[in-house]
């Protein structure tokens, strides 16, 4: 997979954005001002994923390519390489879960403010 497959990925879905706020290497994905997702943009070498805990654990002794969240909380975040050590469409998948379990934790205002957004595609 590469950078702008995962970025137009992201992108597609309701509600989302991307900004830079952490400087410009770094490229974060927000569903309703919420991040979901954050990769490197000049070495795009993992995607740090939100997860639930659980399944993180499951992951992580499954993959090699998956490991606890660098620079995130561990219990909630994983860092998902793209060398090619977990397949692409996993990749996809754990990127939908991380957007869900945000959409999920939004207030119920926004998730309906999304909801509309859904409802005008």
């Amino acid at each position: 997979m590469y950078l702008d497959e995962f970025r137009e990925f992201c992108l597609q879905k309701p509600g989302v954005t991307e900004d830079t706020p952490f400087g410009p290497q770094t490229l974060v994905f927000k569903v309703m001002n919420k991040i979901f997702a954050i990769t490197g943009i000049d070495e795009f070498k993992f995607i740090n994923l939100k997860c639930d805990p659980e399944r993180a654990v499951e992951l992580r002794e499954r993959w090699p390519g998956i490991k606890p969240g660098w620079h995130m909380n561990k219990q909630h975040w994983n860092s998902v390489f793209v060398d090619g050590s977990v397949p692409e469409n996993l990749i996809k998948e754990l990127t939908d879960h991380s957007y869900e379990l945000i959409v999920a934790s939004l207030p119920k205002k926004v998730r309906d403010e999304l909801n509309s957004i859904l409802g005008n595609q």
